[in-house]
């Protein structure tokens, strides 16, 4: 098959080689399109513009991958755990996708040395390398398809870099965690929730708010007020860790 030019002077490039070889080596496919994985390294921070065009990062293909991500890992937990609740799905799916676990995942596989961003330095505990590894999850949904973007997941991820039965049985208590953050950050954190009958089978939910610095941080909901506070805290952490380190 034709490649054009400056695409085949790219992958055969020495460096060029030894980003199609990291690639391979981490995610077990052999990119067609090499071009949607070297954007999927760049941070929004190292600007870079193309041919006069708008600047290349790696946002758009973050967005397409955490969703990828997401409907990938609860389908894998549907089909794992077929008699368990909604509520221990969705609970189990957010500690999986957790930003501190994506973190450390591409840690290891050492995407931190090829990602881009500005100025230099040690990334290691930011959400940057979290960000890369659901862009490069979406470069794979674009150059592969939705089954090797599962696969990579499944096989890559899921069963490589986490242990599902630690995952469950360590339930953390993301309430204190947010408000220790907001006591050593001096950000004033409370919990607004809500009590409400469904119309369709009649089951009490809890909506819970978490507000930080009289803003709301995160949401989430529950069959107690225990659990949607523990969800709302989760999405508040995730939330003004990523606007600290941004």
């Amino acid at each position: 098959m034709f490649i054009p030019l400056f695409k085949s002077i790219k992958l055969f490039s020495r460096r060029g080689r030894k980003f199609y070889r990291f690639i391979n080596s981490i995610t077990g496919i052999r990119p067609s399109n090499t071009d949607l994985y070297y954007q999927a390294m760049v941070h929004k921070s190292a600007i870079r513009r193309h041919s006069g065009k708008k600047p290349i990062n790696n946002e758009r293909l973050e967005y397409l991958g955490d969703a990828i991500l997401g409907a990938v890992v609860a389908q894998e937990l549907f089909l794992l755990f077929p008699n368990e609740d909604e509520g221990f799905l969705t609970k189990t799916r957010s500690r999986i996708v957790s930003r501190a676990n994506l973190n450390q995942i591409a840690l290891e596989m050492g995407l931190q040395n090829w990602i881009q961003f500005h100025p230099p330095g040690d990334i290691s505990q930011t959400h940057i390398l979290g960000d890369a590894l659901e862009a490069i999850i979406g470069a794979i949904f674009l150059d592969k398809g939705y089954g090797s973007s599962r696969k990579f997941i499944r096989n890559r991820i899921l069963t490589k870099y986490l242990n599902l039965k630690d995952i469950i049985e360590n339930d953390t208590n993301y309430k204190s965690l947010l408000i220790e953050w907001g006591q050593k950050n001096k950000c004033p954190v409370q919990f607004i929730t809500e009590e409400y009958l469904e119309s369709k089978n009649k089951n009490i939910i809890f909506i819970a708010r978490a507000v930080v610095n009289d803003k709301i941080s995160g949401m989430g909901r529950g069959n107690s007020k225990k659990e949607a506070e523990q969800n709302a805290a989760n999405e508040a952490l995730e939330n003004v860790q990523t606007d600290t380190l941004s």
